[in-house]
């Protein structure tokens, strides 16, 4: 019998590989930069030559990150998409509510695995605002007699598969997100308690667009 290849994960998004296109654009930014005085001559021919000779998206990144730019070179996300911190320590790794409550929830740094717990008790997980340290997020839940919100922006990929004893594990949230953008795996089981993953758009667009917070 054939041995299978090794399964690999995908990349996290700021280690895919940079075009052409991508380069001209932040090509274009300091050109503008330099045209507005904001840096030498000397510093555009320099960061230019960083440009061309970037292959990732991680390595374009810092060359206009002192910059007040509208969009950064990155894979393709929608507006207010989903911000990679590649390298950041996250913020929290665990959420654990035992007779109480835990919220992970504002501008946060999301490690690449995440275990959430409740005992007689609740949880919130909201991702709305969250920086990835990873491609791709995989949370544990598990609720005993209790419950676990998990609240996803809707522009990033959505896996749910967790099971429900006695109780509810809803994965009607699973669905794929834009291009390059992170993916979260959600998976764990509930016994007396519910486990529940909702999408949302995130509240700067909804401040953006007039809707209500």
């Amino acid at each position: 019998m054939t041995d299978l290849p090794e399964r690999r994960d995908p990349p996290p998004a700021a280690e895919l590989r940079a075009s052409d296109a991508d380069r001209d654009r932040v090509a274009a930014v300091l050109r503008e930069a330099a045209g507005d005085g904001r840096i030498s001559m000397d510093e555009l021919q320099e960061r230019l030559e960083a440009v061309y000779s970037a292959k990732t998206y991680a390595e374009l990144e810092p060359l206009t990150r002192d910059l007040p730019v509208t969009g950064s070179p990155g894979p393709p996300v929608p507006r207010g998409g989903a911000r990679l911190a590649t390298g950041e320590e996250p913020t929290w790794r665990t959420g654990i509510g035992v007779l109480s409550g835990f919220h992970r929830q504002g501008v946060w740094a999301v490690p690449r695995k995440f275990t959430a717990f409740a005992f007689w008790g609740g949880g919130k997980i909201d991702l709305r605002d969250a920086r990835y340290t990873s491609g791709e997020v995989r949370i544990r839940a598990v609720a005993v007699m209790g419950g676990i919100e998990i609240i996803a922006p809707d522009d990033i990929t959505v896996h749910v598969k967790g099971l429900g004893v006695m109780g509810g594990f809803d994965g009607r949230a699973s669905g794929p997100g834009a291009p390059g953008a992170p993916r979260v795996v959600v998976s764990g089981f509930s016994f007396w308690g519910g486990v529940g993953v909702k999408r949302r758009s995130r509240k700067r667009d909804r401040d953006e667009d007039g809707g209500d917070a």
